[in-house]
């Protein structure tokens, strides 16, 4: 499958998996080329490594954009993941409840909140993330050290993230 191009063309409603290299950002297909999605600032199309920085975020914006921004030079397929699962909600709820938070700052958080969450809320009323389920479990494999030592280094990233920061806004 050549970047950009999908297996099956989405409908309003679908749930679109768009395939970042270390891990997926999700949205809902909306129609006429476009997807609503929660988005931190650290997504978008060429993020590529920055993008793990979403986990220093703690809001995020949710945005109507034309898929083909969204998915840059990457994969994407339609993937309704949780459809043998729950029963989707009608497709005029599903839009209707995305276009109401369009423009607006969530809550953001990489294992409660993120763009996986949304989309499964949007399309099921339930919010799921498979990403986060797969994580945990193989973080649980990999022990109790390698969670320390990422959350030692996302601390160290906020930290002196955040010093940075002010020295900018009070100069």
């Amino acid at each position: 499958m050549a970047p950009g191009q999908y297996e099956k063309k989405p409908q309003p409603g679908d749930l679109i998996e768009i395939f970042r290299g270390t891990y997926e950002h999700w949205g809902i297909y909306v129609g006429e080329g476009y997807i609503i999605h929660l988005a931190p600032p650290s997504e978008h199309a060429h993020a590529g490594a920055s993008s793990i920085m979403s986990v220093l975020y703690d809001k995020a914006m949710v945005k109507k954009e034309q898929l083909w921004e969204v998915v840059g030079n990457d994969k994407y397929k339609v993937n309704n993941l949780l459809d043998n699962k729950y029963e989707p909600r009608p497709v005029h709820v599903i839009l209707r409840e995305a276009h109401s938070l369009l423009g607006t700052e969530l809550p953001y958080c990489v294992f409660r909140g993120n763009c996986e969450h949304f989309a499964t809320e949007m399309r099921y009323g339930k919010a799921e993330s498979r990403q986060v389920r797969k994580a945990v479990e193989v973080g649980a494999g990999v022990g109790v050290a390698t969670v320390i030592g990422l959350g030692v280094l996302a601390a160290a990233a906020v930290f002196f993230g955040s010093g940075s920061k002010e020295k900018k806004e009070t100069q």
